[in-house]
C-alpha cells in the first residue's frame, strides 16, 4: 500500500508543469527593428505628427522572444506616432488611449528573429514564383501555337 500511494504521489509530481514568466526591466514597444522604452511623459495632441504602425505581436511569456512591431505592454492594435520636431531615431508617440500618447525614447536595435527575416522576403518570393508561373505558361502557349 505505501509503494501505491509514494508511486501515485511521484506520478502527480512529474505530471504537473511549472510555470514560468519573463518579468521585463521597462514596458517598450518595437518599430522598424528598433527597440523604445515606453516612458510615462505624456504628450499634447499638438505634439503628434502622422501615424506610422502599430503593434502587431506579443513577445512570448516564456522565452522573451519577439518580432516585428511587437510590445510586451500594449495590446496588439495599439497606434504608433511621430512626435513633431523629433526624429523616429529618437523618440516615437505610443497612444495608451483614445486621445492620449506616451512618449517612447529610442533604447537599442532588436535583436534578429528569423520571422523577421520570413515577414520581409516571404512577399518576394511569392511575386517570384507567380512571374515564373506566368512566363511557364506563356512559353507553353507559344509553343501550341507555333505546332
Amino acid at each position: 500500500m505505501k509503494r501505491t500511494v509514494l508511486f501515485f504521489i511521484l506520478f502527480i509530481f512529474a505530471l504537473t508543469s511549472s510555470v514560468q514568466a519573463i518579468s521585463w526591466a521597462y514596458p517598450f514597444v518595437v518599430w522598424n527593428g528598433n527597440v523604445y522604452a515606453v516612458k510615462e511623459e505624456m504628450l499634447l495632441k499638438s505634439e503628434i505628427g502622422e501615424s506610422i504602425g502599430e503593434v502587431k505581436t506579443r513577445p512570448n511569456d516564456m522565452t522573451g522572444n519577439y518580432y516585428g512591431n511587437a510590445s510586451n505592454a500594449y495590446p496588439k492594435g495599439t497606434k504608433y506616432f511621430e512626435i513633431n520636431n523629433i526624429s523616429t531615431k529618437t523618440a516615437i508617440a505610443i497612444e495608451v488611449e483614445e486621445n492620449q500618447w506616451q512618449k517612447a525614447e529610442y533604447v537599442h536595435e532588436a535583436p534578429f528573429h528569423w520571422m523577421d527575416l520570413v515577414t520581409k522576403v516571404l512577399p518576394f518570393l511569392f511575386l517570384i514564383v507567380i512571374a515564373i508561373v506566368v512566363i511557364m505558361r506563356m512559353k507553353k502557349l507559344r509553343t501550341q501555337n507555333i505546332k
